[in-house]
Parts: structure tokens; C-alpha cells; sequence
């Protein structure tokens, strides 16, 4: 039979429990180890029987191992997903320990990598594993205790204050949600077999910042409830109650059925009618030994993912969410979403990915990259760090904000970074102003004030006006644009959602009073054409009049909605907005359909993807096209960087938008 051949990076005492239990896993074996300590890299090794060579100094070398399939990461928290993120790129299998990032954007990048490597991956909830939780499982779906209608789950125990454990240490992950709090969320969402609807959370922060005691209540669709709680300063209950409309579970002991270097000893009492059912389920097996053979087998068979009910990618995304989502309530705030304290976690795109060209355009000191990243869907800096990071890694330059993007929020975080990061001088900022009803030439002065200011930057390199109005005789927008432009506060400018023949007005205004004039466009233009105006004032530049304009004039244009709100994606994808602003609500139409069957045609004889052929359309435009895209993921920056090898000719130009040959 097969073994998975097991290292382990960070030899500590759940790693020791780990290598007890793959001692008795038929399918895995341990055989090196890595740590930076000289001293618990002999303790360990000597007391595992690893051989002296497969005592690694540096992780490096364990991740370089042909000897090694699977890596166990047991570091403290901050470096779960960093570690996990370089063994799978190194070829490795991963098992890590919870939580698998600090926040559920690391989770996502972590499972991303794992799909585009094709290796295994599972955060290491050990309980999810034993014997007691397919037991429970069996119990709810044979309806004895009726609907589930409320649980109550807890995991806390008490520690001594410590200022410098990892319990405690804000710059180490510490708090009770980071470290156990997991359990009883996850438990809860296993049993649901859903997410909830609300949570909301309340406990006691200690002196060094952390979650020392939390408390949460979920609610599921269709009225389910439970109680969480989690602590690391307060000895707790640690069962889990599970009431039905018949009667109840009791699950005695969740989380550590037994000693961890023990045997198995799980009970389980259902009480159905005032009845109580003991079921006992003794193993001689110790308590890691289950998750190490689900591991093991599944590594050894080719899977990428354990079986249920072990941890599955979207199940850990899902969970540590949740688990986000419970800190916000109690009002803390890990390094990763300190704007000074953020880092950047690296190798999130894969090797090999085209750089997104960059172009020069009029009235722009430095080449803007022709993808332009919509910064409108971040509300951290650990989640927005993670995308933005992997951009530059990407050679993307250009971010696109709005003033009203979040009511004012995304520009700040896009701001924080910038700071973070030291990057004002290297990217190219679109700051967008004078949305309606605000669309006056008063307002989108102040609106910039305020703009930059959130954004920590004294110029806009690229100011767009969000919205025409029409009412306002086209001069006065010119004037209070130059006025702009002459303060140094603003680059080229341009508009959004404007028509030809207003632009046309403003720039014959310009010329006859001596004035800078508009120099870009901002419409969306996609391969798709726009059949409803996905939000109301929304203008279409794919019209034969618009893009007759374009060539003509040498225009620059930067589409939003480059994509079609991904109407060239996959179906399973592609109705994940409201259903008023959907692809197919938008952009539907018998003669966008040809447009995507041409696009899928042509992706499968150039071996892309059809989105990545509507991508390439939008830039392959004989006059100065950029694209705007939103990559929510580095995984997604990933699938739309294909696009940049697909180069087009003018016949498949046309083809494409069902024009006749040029």
C-alpha cells in the first residue's frame, strides 16, 4: 500500500500529537522535520526516530525534500497561510493547523493555490475526523430528535496571562476566535449545513487587545439558532447541545473525545421523550491518528480535498468568514487589518502568468498598464492587500476608485495600502467624482477634496467625472476641470457615461476658449453590448457611431464593465449579482448570444477561456483601450491574466461583434 511520506514544519506540541497519531495511520509515515531551534529539532527527531539528514534547519530545505509528499504546518497563526501557500507551490501536499489564514482573504488565496497546483489541501480540524461526528450525523439524518431548531456549542478554557504567548499576542494571532472559536463555529455551520444569516458577538477584550472571551449567536435561514462561545481566559462547558422539535444531542466531549495521547473515549446521549441513548464509541486508536489517515489516504489516492465531513476548501473559506465576521462584533482588529501593520503575503499568483502591458497615453507622465483593477469591493486592508499585492506582482499600475464607492469607504482602504505600502509614486489613481444627483461642477470640487484626502495622495494622475448632466451647460464642467488641472490637483480628465456628442460640445468649448479638453472616455465597452443599462445613466460605447468616434479621434478609452459582469463565463458562474444587475438581465440578447458562441468557439481552438477572448476584444481596439476589471481574488487576477497572450487580428475584431469584415 501506499504511504504518504510526512514532514512536519514547526515540530511543537500539537505536532507531536500529530506524529503520535500518524504513527498509527496505516496510510501515512513521518520522515523529516524542519525547525529553526537546534534545540527542539534534536528533542523532536530523536524522539520520533527521524534520521539525523531529515532534520532540516530552515523550512526551505523540508519544502526542497523529494523525499517529502506532505508538509503538517503547525507555526503559530501569522504563518499558516504563508507556509502553506510555499508547499504547495513547492509540489507539496498541505495539512495545516486552524486557523489556515488570519482572515478568511488568506483562506481564499490558500485554496486558490491549491486549485492551480492541483495538491492537497485541509485545515487540520482534528474533531471533524473522528468516529463521534459521522455518528452525530447519522443521528440528525435519521430525524429522531426531528428539525434542528437551536444548538449550543462552546470551547474555552483558561490560561494564565501572558502578554508574550501566543494566546495573548496580538502580533501572534492570539485570542480565543483565532484559536478555538473554529470549533464551535464550524460544528454549528456542520450542523446547520448552511451559513448564517447574521452574527453577532459580544465578550471581553484583555489588556493586549485580543478576544479573551467571546460569545456569538447565529442565526440560520429558517429561523435555526445557535449559542457559540469560545474563550482562552475562561474555563467553559465545552459540550455541544443540539435540540430538535423531538428531542436532543448530547455531544459530551466534541473537541477531545479521549486524551490526545490516548485512546479514543467519545459519548454521545440522544434524548428523545425524557429517554436518554448513551453511545459510546471506544477506538484504541489516539485521537490524531483519524485525521492523519484521512489525510494520508486522500494524499495517497491523488485527491486535492478530504472527504466530508472533514474540512473542505470552501468549508474552511466559509468557516473563517464566519469567523471574521464574529471579531468585528467584539471590535478586534488583527495586525493583518492594521493598516500599519499589514504585510504582504507572497506567491499567490502562479509563475509563468503574462505581465499586463502598459501603454503611454496623452496628458499621463508615466505608461498606465491597460488592466485597470476596480478597487469598489474591499473593505479591509487584509482583503484588499492580498488583490492589490498580487497586481503590482502582475505589472498592473492603475487602480480605478469613485467617490461614492462604499460611501466613501473603499477609497480609504485603497489609501491605507498606498501608505502601507509606500507606493504613491507608482501607481496610477483614477479618482471619479460628480456622481448623480451630485453632478455639478461645485460638487465635484469638493468631492475630489475629499477623495484625495481618503486616499492620502495630493494629485489625481486621472480624474473622470462619474456622470454627465445635462442640465448644465457642458462649459461650466470644462472651466471647473481646468481650474483643477491648472491647481495641480489633477491629470488628464475625462468622462463617464457621457455621449458622443456632449464630449464632442465640451472639447469645442475647450478649443475656442484656449482650455485643456477631454481626453478620455469612460463607457462601458464589452464584446457583449449593453441591452439595459445595468445601473440608470449608464452609457454603452459598443455602437457603431461610438466606436467610429474612437477610431477617428485617437480617443482614450477605459471601459468599465470590461467583462460584461461576466457574461462570458461559465453558466454555473455567471448569475452571482442581484438578478437586476445580472449578466444575462443586462446584456441578454439573441444578439450578444452569437457574440458569446463566436467566443467560445474561437477560446477553444486558441485553448483560453471565452472571457479571456471578450478581455482581448476590448484590448485589441485600434484606438488606446484600456479595461477596467474586478478581480475579487489573486486566483482571479490569475484566470484574467490569460487573456493578455490572446492577440487578435482586425477580422476577428469584427467577427467577434458581428460586424462585417474591415
Amino acid at each position: 500500500m501506499k504511504q504518504t511520506r510526512w514532514g512536519i514544519l514547526g515540530p511543537g506540541n500539537i505536532a507531536q500529537n500529530f506524529a503520535d497519531g500518524l504513527a498509527q495511520a496505516k496510510s501515512g509515515i513521518l520522515v523529516a522535520i524542519a525547525s529553526t531551534s537546534p534545540e527542539r529539532r534534536a528533542a523532536f527527531g530523536e524522539h520520533n526516530k527521524i534520521l539525523p539528514e531529515k532534520r532540516h534547519a530552515t523550512y526551505d530545505a523540508l519544502l526542497a525534500d523529494s523525499e517529502v509528499d506532505a508538509i503538517y504546518i503547525s507555526t503559530p497563526h501569522p504563518w499558516h497561510a504563508e507556509w502553506a501557500i510555499k508547499s504547495m507551490r513547492a509540489g507539496k501536499a498541505v495539512l495545516v493547523e486552524k486557523p489556515a489564514g488570519m482572515n478568511s482573504a488568506e483562506v481564499l488565496a490558500v485554496t486558490e493555490v491549491a486549485q492551480q497546483s492541483g495538491r492537497f489541501f485541509m485545515e487540520a480540524f482534528m474533531y471533524r475526523c473522528h468516529p463521534q461526528i459521522a455518528r452525530v450525523l447519522e443521528i440528525i439524518k435519521s430525524g429522531q430528535i426531528g428539525p434542528i431548531n437551536h444548538m449550543k456549542i462552546q470551547f474555552g478554557f483558561s490560561a494564565k496571562f501572558n502578554a508574550a504567548s501566543r494566546l495573548f499576542d496580538r502580533n501572534l494571532g492570539g485570542g480565543g476566535i483565532l484559536d478555538v472559536g473554529g470549533y464551535p463555529m464550524s460544528l454549528a455551520r456542520l450542523i446547520a449545513g448552511a451559513e448564517p444569516v447574521s452574527v453577532k458577538g459580544s465578550g471581553i477584550r484583555g489588556e493586549s487587545g485580543v478576544d479573551e472571551v467571546a460569545y456569538g449567536l447565529l442565526v440560520f435561514a429558517g429561523g435555526l439558532t445557535a449559542e457559540i462561545a469560545c474563550a482562552v481566559a475562561r474555563n467553559m462547558d465545552n459540550r455541544a447541545i443540539i435540540t430538535g422539535a423531538k428531542g436532543t444531542i448530547e455531544i459530551v466531549d466534541p473537541w477531545v473525545p479521549g486524551r490526545n495521547a490516548g485512546p479514543s473515549d467519545a459519548t454521545i446521549i440522544t434524548t428523545v421523550d425524557g429517554k436518554a441513548h448513551v453511545v459510546t464509541l471506544r477506538s484504541p486508536n489516539q485521537l490524531f491518528s483519524f485525521e492523519a489517515e484521512v489525510a494520508s489516504k486522500a494524499i495517497a489516492e491523488g485527491q486535492t480535498q478530504a472527504p466530508y465531513p472533514a474540512m473542505t476548501w470552501a468549508d474552511s473559506i466559509a468557516n473563517n468568514a464566519a469567523l471574521d465576521r464574529w471579531r468585528a462584533e467584539l471590535g478586534y482588529v488583527t495586525f493583518t487589518e492594521d493598516p500599519k501593520l499589514n504585510r504582504a503575503l507572497t506567491s499567490v499568483l502562479p509563475a509563468g502568468l503574462p505581465q499586463i502591458p502598459k501603454i503611454k497615453i496623452a496628458d499621463l507622465e508615466k505608461p498606465i498598464s491597460q488592466l485597470i483593477i476596480g478597487c469598489d469591493n474591499k473593505d479591509d486592508i487584509a482583503s484588499g492587500a492580498l488583490v492589490w499585492d498580487a497586481w503590482m506582482e502582475a505589472g498592473g499600475n492603475a487602480f480605478d476608485t469613485g467617490f461614492v464607492y462604499g460611501g466613501g469607504h473603499h477609497e480609504k482602504v485603497l489609501g491605507q495600502w498606498i501608505a502601507n505600502r509606500g507606493v504613491a509614486k507608482d501607481v496610477i489613481t483614477i479618482v471619479k467624482g460628480a456622481h448623480t444627483p451630485y453632478c455639478l461642477p461645485r460638487a465635484l470640487v469638493a468631492q475630489l477634496d475629499i477623495s484625495l484626502e481618503r486616499l492620502g495622495l495630493a494629485h489625481a494622475p486621472i480624474y473622470i467625472m462619474h456622470r454627465d448632466n445635462l442640465d448644465v451647460p457642458v462649459g461650466e464642467f470644462v472651466d471647473a476641470l481646468n481650474r483643477l488641472h491648472t491647481a495641480g490637483l489633477i491629470g488628464a480628465f475625462g468622462g463617464s457615461n457621457w455621449s458622443v456628442a456632449r464630449i464632442n460640445a465640451a472639447n469645442a468649448y475647450a478649443a475656442s476658449h484656449g482650455l485643456k479638453p477631454f481626453t478620455i472616455l469612460n463607457n462601458n465597452l464589452s464584446l457583449a453590448v449593453m441591452e439595459k443599462p445595468v445601473w440608470a445613466g449608464c452609457v454603452t460605447s459598443n455602437t457603431a457611431d461610438t466606436l467610429a468616434f474612437l477610431r477617428e479621434s485617437d480617443f482614450t478609452h477605459i471601459s468599465w464593465s470590461s467583462q460584461a459582469r461576466g457574461y462570458f463565463l461559465p453558466e454555473a458562474l455567471r448569475n452571482r449579482l442581484p438578478a437586476d444587475t445580472s449578466p444575462e438581465t443586462c446584456f441578454g440578447s439573441p444578439a450578444n448570444a452569437e457574440r458569446r458562441n463566436r467566443a467560445e468557439k474561437l477560446a477553444k481552438e486558441m485553448g483560453v477561456s471565452p472571457h479571456n477572448i471578450a478581455t482581448a476584444w476590448v484590448l485589441a481596439q485600434s484606438f488606446p483601450s484600456l479595461a477596467l476589471v474586478g478581480p475579487r481574488s489573486p486566483g482571479e487576477i490569475a484566470s484574467t491574466l490569460a487573456g493578455l497572450a490572446v492577440k487578435l487580428d482586425k477580422n476577428q475584431l469584427a467577427w467577434l461583434n458581428l460586424e462585417p469584415d474591415i
